[in-house]
């Protein structure tokens, strides 16, 4: 049990150091020796982590995707009904959140893989749909208990997914800042709209 947790430990540090090292050169120009050399260990030992580098960028993947469900994520802070649940859900997702938990480029220079190789697609794909089913789930609850008016709920949270996806895609390429905000802030009160809340609110970005 010790040995497992000593692994998985020194397989996350290789990790998060091919991530900081890619964010900076790119995933294709990040190498098992540059990441050897930035710990200054033996090449050797990474591959007695990660067998080949495609390991390596899988267990990246799943780095990133792992910090891409903390957007769905809701406060446990305080307890919250069902409607202020899933309005943090809301924020959370068209906020600046994203950039502080993980890179873009290097998220979409890992999507890009889902289109060659099918472990990634697979991974993407599982995460992506858990967190869908997540959203609906809330939704859901949210129309079992009159506090909004969606009918589809399967519809609601396929459309919001679609949102999401294509806005954070396109703000990705907005260097303004003014006009990212303002984007953001429109592209959030679609999200709400598409919701039909019995008492709908505008939400800060």
């Amino acid at each position: 049990m010790g040995r497992k947790s000593l692994k998985e430990a020194r397989q996350k540090e290789i990790i998060k150091e091919f991530y900081k090292l890619a964010k900076k050169e790119g995933i294709e120009n990040t190498s098992i020796a540059k990441i050897a050399k930035k710990m200054d260990i033996n090449p050797s030992l990474i591959i007695h982590y990660f067998q080949t580098r495609e390991d390596l960028v899988y267990g990246l993947i799943e780095y990133i995707l792992d910090k891409y469900q903390l957007i769905y994520k809701v406060s446990t802070k305080k307890p919250l009904d069902s409607r202020a649940a899933l309005l943090e859900i809301m924020d959370n997702i068209f906020s600046k959140k994203w950039n502080t938990l993980f890179d873009d480029g290097l998220f979409y220079s890992c999507y890009s893989l889902t289109f060659r190789e099918s472990k990634a697609r697979n991974m993407y794909k599982k995460l992506l749909d858990s967190l869908r089913e997540a959203l609906g789930n809330h939704i859901r609850q949210c129309r079992e208990e009159g506090v909004l008016l969606a009918d589809n709920v399967e519809a609601v949270a396929d459309n919001i997914f679609i949102l999401v996806d294509g806005a954070y895609f396109y703000l990705s390429l907005v260097s303004d800042k003014k006009e990212y905000e303002e984007k953001l802030r429109k592209y959030k009160e679609q999200a709400i709209e598409l919701l039909c809340l019995s008492e709908v609110r505008t939400l800060p970005v």
